[in-house]
């Protein structure tokens, strides 16, 4: 027969426990407290406790395995909608163990186990934590930090960069463009066919020698 890894034993053995335990948490979460030994309130709390994140979780995977466990329709039906919603703000501590007194004829030490189900108020954060995460989100990154220094100095670059030059650059280039046209349609002749520039000729030439033959006739 296995043994258990620690606590004593309840029963006569591992399944003797099982069911003994679980017979404890129907009880508890109908009655929502019982009184029984301390020894088997310490060893009820952790199976509650998992019990209660199953009922937490509410899917159909941890109803399962919740009446499984309980064996027990009415008490699983308690946990899932009456007891999981009461304490869903709750992060933990679902009991508590109080004790009580001790039984007569054995005078073993007999406690209370309830469940804590009243609401939950939550602490207030410190100063330095609120204050902490509001810093880092303000904080640049390095990274950051470095780009906007490039762009400012990029920035101040461009606006320091003289007026003047920017403009004569400008008014250059739109003065060379028409000078080089004028001058290409200056240097065209005008294309002359080969019998006009004979007659020109021919005519500059007539009127001199009329000169030059005038004068002979007169000495005559």
């Amino acid at each position: 027969m296995p043994k258990p890894t620690k606590g004593p034993r309840l029963g006569g053995g591992p399944a003797h426990e099982r069911l003994l335990l679980a017979n404890l948490a129907v009880a508890l979460f109908t009655h929502k407290s019982i009184e029984t030994t301390e020894t088997k309130a310490k060893r009820l709390r952790p199976l509650a406790e998992r019990l209660v994140t199953f009922g937490k979780r509410g899917d159909l995977h941890a109803r399962r395995r919740v009446l499984g466990i309980l064996r027990n329709k009415d008490a699983t039906h308690e946990l899932f909608t009456v007891i999981a919603p009461q304490v869903e703000l709750r992060e933990g501590g679902y009991t508590r163990i109080t004790k009580t007194r001790f039984r007569k004829g054995d005078n073993a030490s007999m406690a209370q186990i309830e469940l804590v189900l009243e609401p939950v108020n939550p602490k207030p954060k410190s100063a330095k934590k609120v204050a902490a995460p509001a810093a880092a989100a303000a904080a640049p990154a390095p990274k950051a930090a470095a780009a906007v220094v490039a762009e400012d100095i990029v920035e101040d670059v461009v606006t320091d960069a003289p007026v003047d030059e920017v403009v004569e650059t400008e008014v250059v280039e739109n003065v060379e463009a028409p000078e080089a046209v004028e001058v290409v349609e200056a240097d065209e002749p005008a294309e002359v066919p080969a019998d006009d520039a004979a007659a020109e000729a021919e005519a500059e030439a007539a009127p001199e020698a009329a000169d030059d033959a005038a004068p002979e006739g007169d000495e005559k």
